[in-house]
This record gives C-alpha cells, sequence and structure tokens, in this order.
C-alpha cells in the first residue's frame, strides 16, 4: 500500500491516521515532540521540525506522497521536496495563498472573487531606528483606510494567525497606536464586514481533477475561535448555496490545489461588490474544523477525503447522514470550575457521565494537555431536531471543557428533568421523537 506522511503532529495528524487505518495505511508522521496529539497514536513518527530542510527530506524518503497538517511549511523547502522527486500535495504554489494573507486576498481580488475592502503596509519595530518613521507611517495606512472605508477597521497579520491571534480590531483613529500592532511582517488592513453570519464550504480536489464538496455550514465564533458548527447551514436558501460551492470548486481548481480546501465566508447583504451575498475571508488548504461534523455525518469525512485526494484515488461521497449535524469544540476551561480549590474532575470521569446522559454524542479527543482556552477535542451529534442537537452538543461540549453542567444537571441524578430522552443519532431515533401524524405526513 502507498505511504502518505504528514508533516505536522496536530490532531488533524491524528484524525487523518484514523482514517489512514480504513484504507489499509499507516500515516507517516512527521511530529516536533514525542507528545503531539497524532506522534501519542501513530507508530509511524519521525521526530522533527518542520522548518528544518534536512529533516523535511529524510522523513519524505519513505513517504510516496507528501501532505500537512497546517500551513508553516516554507515554500522553498516544499519546491526542494518536489525538485528531489518527491510528490507534495497542495504544492507550494497553491499552499502560498494559505500561508500569507497579503498574497491571497490579492490574487482573489485579481481574480475577481468578491473579498473585503483592503490595502496591504509593512509593520516596522517603531524602536528601531533604521524604521525612520515607518511605525507613523503604518498609523498613517490604517487612519487613512478607515477614514475611506469606515470604522471599525481590522488590521491582521499577514502570516501566522489564526484562531483569533494576529488580528486586532481598531475602532477609530483615535484609539489607534503604534504600540497595539505588530513590529515586523504585513500587514493586511480591510473593513469591519457587517455579516449575518460566518459560512465554510469545504471542497476537495485530486490531481487528476475530481473534485466533491460537502454541504455548505455555519461556523459560529467566539472570540475568534470556531466553538459550533451547524450542517447544513440553517436557512441557506439553494441559490446562496449553490454559489458558495461553486465559489469554492472554482478556487480549487484556479489555485491548483490538490487536498481538502476550506473556504471561509462572510454572509452579507447581497450588493455590487458582492453579487451573491458572499465574501470570502480565510483559505485553508487541508483538513478544518468546519469539517470535523463529517467524521460523524457524512458518508466520507473530510480526513479520508484528503487521502483519496492526494492518493489520486477516486472521491467519495459527501452526503449527509442525518437531516442535520452539529459539531462542538470542546475548549479548556478553568482548571478549577467550582472556585473551591478541590481538583477538577478529570477527562475520563467527565467522558463518563456525558456517555451517561447523552449516549448519542460522539466525542474525539486530541490527547493534549489541559489548557484554558485549548481546543483538546469536539463532539458531534446528527439528527432532525436541530435546536435540541445544538442545546445537547453545547452542553456535551462545556462538561468536557471544564466539568460543568451550564444547565445544573446533576451527575447524580437528584433534580433532573425526568423525560430527558436519551438518543437522537439515527434516522430511526430522529423519526421516534416525531408523533405518528407527523411521520404519517398529516401535520
Amino acid at each position: 500500500m502507498p505511504r502518505v506522511g504528514m508533516v505536522g503532529g496536530g490532531q488533524l495528524a491524528r484524525m487523518t491516521h484514523q482514517a489512514a487505518i480504513a484504507l489499509g495505511q499507516t500515516l507517516r508522521v512527521l511530529s516536533v515532540s514525542a507528545d503531539d496529539s497524532a506522534a501519542l497514536v501513530t507508530p509511524d513518527v519521525q521526530i522533527g521540525g518542520h522548518t528544518d530542510l534536512a529533516a523535511l527530506l529524510t522523513f519524505a524518503q519513505d513517504c510516496d506522497v507528501v501532505t500537512f497538517d497546517h500551513e508553516h511549511v516554507p515554500g522553498e523547502h516544499i519546491r526542494t521536496l518536489v525538485a528531489n522527486g518527491h510528490a507534495v500535495f497542495p504544492g507550494a504554489d497553491a499552499l502560498q495563498y494559505a500561508q500569507d494573507k497579503a498574497l491571497m486576498r490579492a490574487r482573489l481580488a485579481g481574480l475577481g472573487v468578491p473579498v473585503p475592502a483592503f490595502t496591504i503596509a509593512e509593520a516596522v519595530d517603531p524602536a528601531d531606528p533604521s524604521t525612520n518613521g515607518g511605525g507613523e507611517r503604518v498609523i498613517d495606512a490604517v487612519t487613512s483606510f478607515g477614514a475611506a472605508h469606515g470604522w471599525p477597521v481590522v488590521v491582521k497579520s499577514a502570516r501566522g494567525g489564526y484562531d483569533g491571534r494576529g488580528v486586532w480590531v481598531v475602532d477609530s483613529a483615535a484609539a489607534l497606536s503604534i504600540e497595539s500592532l505588530p513590529t515586523s511582517g504585513q500587514l493586511v488592513i480591510e473593513s469591519f464586514v457587517p455579516l449575518r453570519r460566518e459560512l465554510a464550504a469545504l471542497v476537495a480536489r485530486s490531481p487528476f481533477g475530481q473534485a466533491a464538496a460537502w454541504p455548505i455550514v455555519q461556523t459560529v465564533q467566539q472570540a475568534g475561535i470556531c466553538v459550533e458548527v451547524i450542517a447544513p447551514a440553517p436557512g441557506l436558501d439553494d441559490d446562496t448555496a449553490a454559489a458558495a460551492t461553486r465559489l469554492a470548486l472554482r478556487l480549487a481548481a484556479d489555485l491548483d490545489v490538490v487536498g481538502v480546501l476550506a473556504v471561509e465566508l462572510f454572509e452579507v447583504a447581497p450588493s455590487s461588490a458582492a453579487p451573491d451575498g458572499l465574501l470570502v475571508n480565510e483559505l485553508a488548504m487541508r483538513p478544518h474544523n468546519s469539517g470535523h461534523w463529517t467524521m460523524d455525518g457524512s458518508v466520507t469525512s473530510q480526513f479520508e477525503q484528503h487521502l483519496r485526494a492526494v492518493l489520486d484515488y477516486p472521491l467519495g461521497r459527501t452526503d449527509q447522514l442525518a437531516p442535520f449535524v452539529v459539531m462542538g469544540n470542546v475548549l479548556g476551561g478553568a482548571a478549577d470550575p467550582t472556585g473551591g480549590g478541590a481538583p477538577a474532575m478529570g477527562m475520563d470521569e467527565r467522558v463518563h457521565h456525558l456517555a451517561a446522559r447523552f449516549p448519542e454524542v460522539k466525542v474525539h479527543l486530541y490527547g493534549k494537555a489541559f489548557r484554558p482556552g485549548r481546543k483538546l477535542g469536539h463532539v458531534n451529534i446528527a439528527g432532525s431536531d436541530l435546536g435540541e442537537l445544538r442545546r445537547r452538543a453545547q452542553l456535551a461540549a462545556r462538561w468536557l471543557g471544564d466539568g460543568v453542567w451550564p444547565d445544573g444537571y446533576d451527575i447524580h441524578g437528584a433534580g433532573n428533568p425526568a423525560n430527558e430522552r436519551p438518543t437522537l443519532t439515527t434516522a430511526s431515533a430522529g423519526e421516534g421523537d416525531q408523533s405518528a401524524d407527523e411521520l404519517s405526513g398529516r401535520t
């Protein structure tokens, strides 16, 4: 069997390894540490850094194809791997647009793809005398952009930001200061978009050119971190959903992406600048948080599909297995949520009590050490009652994150709702939650 190598040992590599097993493969992983999520579960691990060309070359020698669980491998290293005869997907020419927001904004604008109004500035260290007032030039650039396009203004580091890091929202010219902005690299200055909600389009493409798309989903963000994904996006009209899918498939082809491509979108009021009511926010060329629901809610998960794509296998079907699927991210909460000084309940016990209360919830933990705000895992739940699915996913994710049931549920059963039904997971269970009249079509 061919061997796929994934650079990066995080949770995406861990879940790709799970998919590889079913395809008869052992995912080879280049991991910075033996304690990384994927290194804990796959037997074929090389310890090394993704910026170390020698480590990358050694790693690639035992792989039929190399891919990534993050976008941080230098493009020149990827080109060297290819020059040495290794198959690498996505390639450097595609991946650069997920690595660099300035390049991405300029390229998409050149393709006529709707994006927020933007400009590019160069960050400088105001303490460096060689910059000769460069910090003030950045201030001037942000101020001029705000005057032209309105406030607030969003300032982003062109490279390296994720989960809300590397992003600053400036409310007014008066709130702007050199100390509040980064001191190196390029900056993307763009309009603060009055959006209706955030969506994501997930597609995959093979070297042969075959492509597949999952339903458009809604993503819910808090403090710059995705906390919930709803598939499909509720209430999204068919025309907008089709436009979002076409856009993602077009970008995959135009940028020559091989593997999974996630296109993060803003849904906005239709206008001449956004005729379909969509603006592109970010791109990711790998499995993505917005696609974790596919593990339990789609015929083919994004992780299996990514493997199929980089191996140039025919792609799998992307049909959804239930009317709705909700994913909730498990974020590390307070170490001691009670505030009483006693040790917090361990994860094993939390999983135990979650399984007792909501046996239909699928749990995916990443093997990460606890840290407040860190993504420790996610939960998926599928069924037909979207409101109830969201309630249970939110409760489950919060319980796993900090050992607290937000609704006051008592794990020992005192005072809990007697009629809380245990399952919504399958089509039959979903139908069982409906009345006989509903099932017969009379209501």
